[in-house]
């Protein structure tokens, strides 16, 4: 009968984890003796109970192992090795190619340095600078562009509140006029009415006698 394969996962029952931890902890600690005995090999092993109680092993010094340890961890960390320090260099010089490649595009590009250029590549920076242009005008009809939309509703805006102050001021006039008093010894309302009948000559001997 084939025994299936069993799952690693924590054990709930308290007695039962106890027991299968004593009896994995004395094999563990067996093997690392047996590894240190046949291989002849250092061997430091540390193991913590759930409840918190030490159980070591080490083949020497355990101390001794863990400084050893603590080097090896430090000297890898800070030293590189030799492979890597020759790859560091091999990425360093092609970075400097490339920037040295680049320093003289830039320059060509701004029409200096040319004299060692065959036709082709000055065919080839024409058609550089003609793309940049191109590119450089189409921004700038964009911008442009965009610049007018903005300043068209600017000027909606200003209309609007144009048109709002007019009305605003419009009816502060008719207002003021609606509430102006009427005053009835104004010249404007003293109206002298006389009656006078009779011949022109009348009227006027009339009015010297009044006067």
């Amino acid at each position: 009968m084939v025994r299936g394969k069993t799952q690693l996962r924590r054990i709930e029952n308290p007695t039962s984890r106890q027991v299968t931890f004593s009896k994995r902890r004395n094999g563990l600690l067996k093997k690392a003796f047996e590894l240190s005995v046949l291989c002849d090999a250092e061997v430091a092993l540390i193991i913590f109970s759930p409840r918190g109680k030490l159980y070591e092993f080490a083949s020497s010094s355990m101390q001794e192992t863990i400084e050893r340890y603590k080097r090896h961890t430090k000297d890898n960390q800070t030293k590189p090795t030799e492979q890597n320090m020759q790859q560091l260099k091999t990425e360093a010089a092609n970075m400097l190619k490339k920037i040295e490649l680049l320093e003289v595009s830039r320059w060509k590009l701004l029409g200096e340095g040319l004299d060692s250029c065959t036709l082709e590549e000055l065919q080839q920076i024409e058609q550089q600078l003609e793309r940049s242009v191109s590119s450089i005008r189409a921004r700038k009809t964009q911008v442009f562009k965009e610049q007018i939309e903005q300043l068209k509703e600017k000027e909606k805006v200003l209309a609007a509140e144009n048109a709002r102050l007019c009305e605003k001021l419009w009816k502060g006039s008719n207002e003021q006029k609606e509430n102006v008093p009427y005053d009835e010894s104004s010249p404007s309302s003293d109206v002298e009415t006389e009656l006078f009948i009779g011949p022109p000559e009348g009227r006027t001997k009339r009015t010297l006698q009044l006067n």
